[in-house]
């Protein structure tokens, strides 16, 4: 099953955290990084799944569909994300 998680909309996007809860995380090259976990030493700044705040679940990079305000993630920043 794929979701859906709009990157622009600050709304939508607020539901969605890290696997440490931070909601701090950015798409990059078919994963995820979190600035919170990327400064603590003992944690590790990327990550390949998302979690759900409103629906408890966890999903792996693959499940998610990312969306922008301009259209399809991939179509606006391409294959390799956000320069």
């Amino acid at each position: 099953m794929k979701v859906e998680v709009n990157v622009d909309d600050k709304m939508h996007r607020w539901r969605w955290t890290c696997p440490n809860g931070h909601r701090t995380w950015e798409p990059t090259n078919h994963h995820f990084w979190c600035a919170c976990c990327a400064r603590a030493p003992e944690e590790e700044g990327s990550f390949d799944e998302l979690h759900d705040k409103r629906r408890g679940e966890t999903f792996e990079r693959d499940e998610i569909v990312l969306k922008t305000d301009a259209g399809a993630y991939t179509d606006v920043y391409g294959e390799e994300g956000r320069p």
